[in-house]
């Protein structure tokens, strides 16, 4: 074989795997949620026998969005359809304070739980909106669980920005607004901090300031999801 020969099937071949590799990050970067046996009897006995089959939806919508983009991470079109899919979605949940939902002031549920019990408040939707576009391969990078004032009532809010590039206008899913709208056109809305799977952001931010760890009921949310993986 010659020098170029050899020189051309080497950078075919280097091409070929990192083609591969990317085709398979991009598959591997969409975890559709899966229920176990253990987890669909636990809500059974909790919520009634009509709670798997709200989960069993929730999956099988995310499997359908998935389909769309062929197993691969989502197009900038197919990410905007999957915002104001997933927003309507999670939205059309009755909402219920915590107080009267779970008995206690502050109650951060996980979707396995606002959907088994057909309620959710400001975070439970953020929440959800959250697994459910990371399920689909969105990068956690460009999503921040985002707790605002909400001015038009003068309490504390929490939504989900998604943000197309890190200093982007992000935008914002809100169980309050039924258009996915742009945070520019939300002055209704005063950001206070933000965080994602890893990091913490200070309000107005570019830079991390901490990590999502250091929230306490952040930190209760991750530790029931792993006990409802395990049942």
């Amino acid at each position: 074989m010659s020098r170029l020969n050899f020189q051309i099937d080497f950078r075919w071949t280097v091409l070929r795997v990192l083609l591969l590799t990317m085709f398979c990050s991009a598959v591997i970067a969409a975890e559709i949620v899966e229920f176990s046996p253990g987890l669909l009897r636990h809500i059974a006995a909790r919520w009634g026998s009509d709670a798997p089959e709200r989960l069993n939806d929730w999956r099988n919508e995310q499997r359908q969005h998935l389909a769309r983009q062929r197993g691969a991470l989502p197009s900038a079109a197919e990410t905007q359809r999957n915002l104001e899919d997933f927003n309507w979605y999670w939205n059309s949940i009755r909402y219920y304070a915590d107080a009267r939902h779970w008995g206690i002031a502050d109650y951060w549920a996980t979707p396995v739980e606002s959907l088994s019990s057909e309620g959710a408040d400001c975070e439970d939707y953020a929440i959800g909106k959250y697994y459910s576009l990371k399920a689909l391969g969105v990068p956690v990078q460009n999503l921040r669980i985002t707790y605002v004032r909400a001015l038009r009532w003068n309490e504390a809010h929490m939504v989900l920005a998604y943000y197309p590039t890190p200093d982007a206008d992000p935008y914002i899913l809100d169980n309050l607004n039924k258009s996915v709208e742009l945070a520019s056109d939300r002055p209704d809305l005063v950001p206070v901090y933000s965080f994602n799977d890893e990091d913490l952001w200070a309000a107005g931010g570019t830079a991390a300031t901490g990590k999502s760890s250091q929230i306490r009921l952040w930190r209760g949310l991750l530790d029931k999801m792993e006990k409802e993986r395990t049942m």
